[in-house]
């Protein structure tokens, strides 16, 4: 994923592209008004990784990317589950230590980005895009939805190519074609 993913231009309820990496999903949103209509939440139970957070009005579609407030450390939950009552099952991507029920949940409106191109190759980060290599902050304009699509067959290369990965058991038993997908990863 570092580097490998193509970004694939998405809006959803108006909300641009990202714009920064280091700080909130919020920063590099469209416009002031555009967040204060998500809909915002608060936590009604944490058991393990899943949080089930509780809507007033408007569920976040699943997949999109929300954020406890009120932390020292930034907690983003990922939507996996409608479960029904204006309730959502979400994912933490961090620990939950010291989550308590009530804590204000906000919806970001769009899915989890991270940073794409040039400046990712050799990075560590992890799922939320933050890098975990005590390096540099990544500095990059372009950011790329960790759930992004395969590419479409038409744009796939027909002349095959093999991708040596230096394993010789996996290079002799199960050779990878370049320009495909395998497992999560495109290559």
């Amino acid at each position: 994923m570092l580097g490998a993913v193509t970004a694939v231009g998405r809006c959803c309820r108006g909300i641009h592209s990202l714009k920064t990496i280091s700080g909130s999903f919020f920063e590099g949103s469209a416009a002031p008004a555009a967040q204060a209509a998500l809909p915002n939440g608060q936590i009604v139970a944490a058991i393990s990784a899943e949080v089930d957070v509780q809507f007033d009005e408007g569920l976040p579609p699943i997949l999109n990317a929300l954020e406890v407030a009120g932390r020292e450390s930034r907690l983003v939950l990922e939507v996996a589950q409608h479960v029904g009552e204006n309730t959502v099952r979400t994912i933490n991507m961090d620990g939950t230590e010291g989550l308590v029920r009530g804590h204000k949940v906000l919806d970001t409106g769009v899915p989890i980005r991270i940073p794409v191109g040039p400046e990712t190759l050799g990075r560590i980060m992890n799922v939320i895009g933050e890098p975990i290599d005590e390096k540099s902050p990544i500095s990059t304009k372009q950011t790329a939805p960790i759930h992004a699509e395969a590419p479409e067959f038409t744009n796939m290369s027909m002349e095959q190519k093999i991708l040596v990965t230096g394993i010789k058991v996996v290079d002799l038993l199960a050779p990878y074609a370049k320009g495909g997908k395998i497992g999560g990863w495109i290559i």
